[in-house]
């Protein structure tokens, strides 16, 4: 319904491709029952064992599908800021795609080892991934600039190419996204879980806004949702807006130990803004944003998003407990992602009680994590990256994702670091 300019059969190609066999049995499972009301959704069985891949397997498929319908000559050049998991899944999903080239910034210091081995490591002609010396923040406000910089384009078009994103300010992104909550749900109707048309609640671990946003569509649609927890780390800018309605970036970041969601400038909320406020207050919070660090929304609008969203935020100590707990209770391993969603929708059933059922996104494979989950559990760390898997999977007794296995096999091709500034990512951008 979103992707008009595609035939049913197209989509239905694409999708089957996307979700086969590098999937296993299940795209996206509602695997665990953790406590008397909250459902795990794993969207981590793809090929990089993060959510990312639930869009970034079909996205590709879909750009140069389009590439071919419309009659285009010029390279698709894919500029990708991410905090971890993006850029291997976008690597992945675009690495050899004809008519398409794909360039990776990410923090060099702000990404756990598996996540930088993932991208280090990737295989492909068409790909190039480059750390810079800064944060998530510093990567995503880079590309942006890039995209926003006529010169550039300019340049960029002389040799044949456009930008394009694969970063959840591409709408690409998101619409793949959608599918998975109805699909929770489906399956917990299938399961006897719950009766179709029962209202359920859903919790994300958050950072750039984009899943929840996901779940909040697929509620536009149609899909019965009582609320949505929003489940930020330390770095809890949107626990505040949320709760407030001011927005403040100006304020301490925080490295943790879930990376993806160390974030202060959330692209997103713009478009759940645009839904409550209307365009012409959306662009006056973003101007106020980009000129001050921080803007307000009015109390009617505060009003709208809380009708919808709760938040909540989870420390490191707790989101470390929280690991630790709910393998002992329930023998169920975290990520730290998926831990700081589990601690937020404990928190929230504490303040409202029990009676619906909680969907809790999982979004990373706690092996992509590994090190960070065997301190949580009281483990010593071994210094191989490798052994550090073996070690989790023989306390967990649970197996080391394939992917990820794989990786210990393959060279690293990418070891550059560069500069945080417009220039320094700018050049590499021309360069590759």
């Amino acid at each position: 319904m979103y992707l008009t300019d595609y035939t049913y059969d197209e989509l239905l190609d694409c999708a089957s491709k996307a979700y086969g066999d590098n999937f296993g049995e299940f795209a996206a499972p509602v695997s665990s029952f953790i406590g008397d009301d909250l459902r795990v959704l794993e969207l981590w069985h793809g090929p990089t064992c993060a959510f990312k891949d639930m869009a970034l397997q079909i996205m590709p498929r879909l750009l140069s599908l389009a590439l071919k319908k419309t009659g285009e000559d010029k390279t698709a050049y894919i500029l990708v800021a991410t905090s971890g998991d993006t850029g291997k899944a976008a690597l992945e999903g675009y690495k050899d795609v004809d008519g398409v080239k794909i360039m990776v910034f990410y923090p060099e210091d702000g990404v756990s080892d598996m996540q930088k081995m993932q991208m280090a490591t990737q295989e492909g002609k068409n790909v190039c991934v480059t750390a810079i010396k800064g944060n998530f923040d510093d990567a995503q406000t880079g590309v942006k600039k890039i995209f926003a910089d006529p010169d550039a384009k300019a340049k960029l078009f002389d040799k044949g190419e456009f930008l394009s994103s694969a970063n959840s300010i591409n709408w690409g992104r998101l619409a793949p996204q959608i599918v998975y909550y109805i699909s929770a749900y489906a399956d917990l109707v299938t399961e006897g879980d719950i009766s179709l048309g029962e209202k359920v609640d859903i919790t994300v671990p958050t950072g750039n806004f984009g899943n929840i946003f996901a779940a909040y569509l697929a509620k536009c649609m149609g899909l019965p949702v009582n609320r949505f927890i929003c489940a930020s780390n330390s770095n809890n800018i949107l626990t505040d807006f949320l709760n407030t309605g001011v927005y403040d970036r100006n304020r301490k970041f925080y490295t943790t130990i879930s990376p993806s969601m160390d974030i202060l400038i959330s692209s997103n909320l713009e478009r759940l803004l645009c839904y409550m406020a209307g365009a012409e207050k959306t662009k006056d919070y973003m101007e106020k944003l980009s000129k001050d660090g921080v803007y307000q929304v009015e109390s009617e609008v505060l009003e709208k998003i809380k009708a919808e969203f709760s938040a909540y935020c989870c420390d490191e100590e707790n989101c470390m407990e929280t690991i630790k707990s709910t393998f002992d209770k329930y023998s169920y391993l975290c990520d730290p992602h998926t831990a700081v969603a589990v601690k937020a929708a404990h928190m929230y059933l504490d303040e409202n009680g029990k009676g619906l059922k909680n969907i809790v996104a999982s979004t990373a494979s706690p092996y992509k994590f590994a090190s960070d989950v065997l301190v949580s559990l009281g483990e010593s760390v071994p210094e191989d990256l490798k052994q550090v898997l073996t070690k989790l999977a023989s306390i967990s007794k649970t197996e080391i994702p394939a992917p990820l296995e794989a990786l210990f096999s393959k060279s690293v091709r990418f070891t550059k670091s560069v500069d945080k500034s417009h220039e320094s990512l700018l050049g590499e951008v021309l360069a590759f």
